[in-house]
């Protein structure tokens, strides 16, 4: 069941246009960002290099990269990256896999397993754990990894501790049963893992969510104002927007 809290605010989400579709949340005293996309009516790509390829490192990139009459709506860091900028895990961009997927165990947060794989198939998303991806992968046109899962079924992750010292400012993405609502999530104030767990699952009544980075963290969305700086970043999780398209 979603928070009384955040009704209101999914109900706007729903309303907004995909460039503006974002609102300031307030869940268990943090405030959060939270991005809706529909799958059904939104273009939500990945981003990581351009036609020379380079890899583009900014939001104001990309946007400068898209055809003339398009441009980027809202967008995010996608997944942990090496220094070089390259995915640390499985990566996918227009059906081309660039990066495998890794099930080991290992250091930091991407390797405090259960981690997962965001997916982009052509009837809608899911998050899906990793090993169950390399088991039986599904038709992903785009798909990064990242970690960890920070709810997995209904679950918090097992190894998420309420109380947590551990704070930073995150981002996320969760998909709803359905597979068309995709909500990508930001903290405005440090928070731990649990409570941004609890935000997509009893805030946002999301099944299974990704954790995507920490710190790096950032959201472009100038329909809010938002246009977050920093250094260079890997993969980019964004929408385009065609401003000749019909009700435009």
């Amino acid at each position: 069941m979603i928070h009384p809290a955040i009704l209101a605010i999914v109900a706007g989400l729903l309303a907004a246009p995909a460039e503006a579709a974002c609102n300031a949340v307030t869940y268990d005293g943090a405030r959060f960002t939270v991005c809706e996309i529909n799958t059904e009516t939104d273009d939500i790509r990945l981003f990581l290099r351009d036609a020379e390829g380079q890899v583009y490192g900014s939001f104001t990139r990309v946007d400068q990269s898209l055809p003339e009459g398009q441009r980027l709506g809202v967008a995010m860091n996608a997944g942990m990256f090496h220094d070089d900028r390259a995915p640390v895990g499985l990566y996918i961009e227009d059906g081309v896999e660039q990066m495998r997927v890794i099930t080991s165990d290992g250091p930091g947060n991407f390797g405090l397993l259960p981690n997962g794989v965001f997916c982009l198939e052509d009837d809608g998303a899911q998050v899906i754990e990793s090993r169950a991806y390399a088991a039986d992968p599904p038709d992903c046109r785009y798909a990064t990894q990242s970690g960890p899962m920070l709810v997995i079924d209904g679950a918090l992750h097992p190894r998420f501790i309420e109380d947590s010292d551990s704070l930073n400012i995150r981002n996320g993405v969760g998909v709803d049963e359905t597979g068309t609502r995709i909500f990508m999530a930001i903290s405005d104030d440090q928070v731990n893992f649990h409570h941004f767990a609890r935000l997509f699952r009893d805030g946002l009544g999301v099944p299974n969510a990704l954790f995507l980075d920490g710190r790096v963290s950032r959201l472009y969305a100038p329909g809010v104002g938002r246009s977050d700086l920093g250094f260079p970043i890997g993969p980019i999780l964004g929408t385009v927007v065609d401003d000749a398209a019909p009700g435009r």
